[in-house]
């Protein structure tokens, strides 16, 4: 990777839950996707050559959708091997799959539908969502064949950080961030917004490595906080903290400076 990280946190109190924290901070957008790219890539090229398969989980909104991009392009699309990858969601909109809404949908268009990945598994957010988080959970206990009381290990998982600081389909003072059971759990968010379903706190502990994207003026006051590792967490995005894995945060400049 050409980009590096613009700093490195790493504090002895936090051992047991964070192995590392890099942020790297780049000049715009495309700069924030090219960066990501060549993350996922080095984690593919890990997991592949270790386990011979790579766990990814996406995210949606449209932060990732230049990644997504960047990843279907020639560059990138021969860095990862698709025919060894195996593709999830985060979270999901309680929406038809070719709802403009569906992130699945989001990244179908710009980059499954460009490289040879076959096998991908939606959540889906047209049936009733109770039984589509339960459906979900079982899709990922038979795929990682898990044990009562497991939690699958993804190899990556992408995610994203709302201005209210929520991250994958986990909101501020919801009681989905207080499930320490289930992998997936069906979400009702305030004000209206339309059910949703999500991978669970504990699973996004569990990864190898999480990284997050994060764009725009609008997401410098929420960074502020949600960076600061060093105190007790407050909002969602400050609770992912991998137990025995990577944090990554990727941001363009307008993020980082506001």
């Amino acid at each position: 990777m050409s980009q590096q990280p613009r700093t490195e946190q790493q504090h002895p109190d936090l051992s047991m839950t964070i192995t590392q924290l890099s942020l790297y901070v780049t000049a715009d957008e495309k700069a924030m996707a090219e960066a990501a790219a060549g993350i996922i890539a080095e984690q593919s090229k890990e997991a592949i050559e270790k386990r011979d398969i790579f766990n990814i989980a996406l995210s949606g909104g449209k932060t990732p959708i230049p990644l997504f991009e960047a990843l279907s392009s020639p560059r990138w699309s021969k860095a990862v091997d698709w025919t060894k990858t195996v593709v999830y969601w985060t979270d999901e909109r309680c929406v038809p799959p070719e709802s403009p809404e569906s992130n699945y949908g989001m990244a179908r268009r710009p980059l499954l539908s460009h490289v040879e990945a076959t096998r991908f598994y939606r959540m889906k957010g047209e049936d009733v969502p109770e039984l589509a988080s339960a459906a979900y959970e079982k899709l990922l206990a038979d795929h990682f064949c898990l044990i009562p009381g497991e939690f699958p290990r993804f190899d990556c998982i992408l995610l994203g950080v709302g201005v209210d600081g929520h991250t994958a389909s986990l909101f501020p003072g919801d009681r989905a961030l207080q499930e320490q059971e289930k992998s997936v759990v069906e979400v009702y968010p305030a004000k209206g917004k339309m059910p949703r379903i999500t991978l669970t706190m504990p699973v996004l502990n569990n990864a190898r490595c999480c990284i997050f994207l994060a764009s725009g003026r609008s997401k410098n006051s929420v960074l502020s906080t949600a960076l600061n590792l060093m105190a007790a967490p407050m909002l969602p995005a400050q609770m992912v903290r991998p137990h025995n894995g990577k944090l990554c945060w990727v941001i363009d400049n307008n993020a980082y400076q506001g």
